[in-house]
């Protein structure tokens, strides 16, 4: 699969013009992308349009123009563009109130690692997450995690016949199963396998 490279970014003052249209069609493009587990996580599946959104807004955002910065803006981010046998995903955990979400935090030490996805007639394949650092302590999570999924080739040859998916969360204090993911969404991260 495609790395984004520094002679396909825009440029800042290119970038500042064509800002609002890029945002609008990568808001458009990330709704099949997305998928809530629960009232309180959502997973969004990252590809080559939203890595390279992210490292456009982040150049736009800390004004980095020179070489270095931006080639450390590509080592960071082009790791999160699948591969062609995974997906990958940022997961949010959300609590609007800020008491319950410090409490929540406390509680679903680990979730990231019970986070799995299931292709009918496969076994469930859980996440590998975090594989950039560690983000959580002993006393809590974090509210943004890093999360890769790892398909067989039989997994994705399914997909590609159009078989279900499902996913789910099996953490002690946060389970939840998506028994049939929408086929928009998984027609969408279909496109991201070979």
């Amino acid at each position: 699969m495609a790395h984004i490279t520094r002679d396909s970014l825009m440029t800042l003052e290119a970038y500042a013009k064509a800002r609002k249209a890029f945002r609008a069609q990568v808001m458009a493009h990330k709704k099949s992308r997305t998928l809530p587990l629960g009232g309180s996580v959502t997973l969004i599946f990252e590809d080559e349009l939203t890595i390279r959104y992210q490292i456009q807004e982040m150049l736009h955002a800390e004004r980095i123009f020179d070489e270095e910065g931006i080639k450390s803006e590509l080592e960071a981010y082009n790791p999160l563009i699948p591969d062609g046998s995974n997906w990958k995903a940022t997961m949010m955990i959300e609590y609007p109130d800020a008491d319950e979400r410090r409490q929540m935090l406390g509680r679903l030490i680990g979730i990231e690692d019970k986070v799995w996805i299931k292709v009918a007639g496969h076994p469930r394949v859980y996440a590998i997450a975090d594989e950039d650092l560690v983000r959580e302590t002993a006393d809590k999570t974090s509210s943004v995690h890093f999360l890769r999924f790892e398909l067989e080739r039989a997994m994705v040859q399914a997909l590609k016949r159009a078989a279900s998916l499902s996913a789910g969360i099996d953490h002690p204090q946060y389970t939840v199963t998506v028994e049939d993911v929408s086929e928009v969404v998984r027609d969408s991260l279909t496109t991201d396998l070979v």
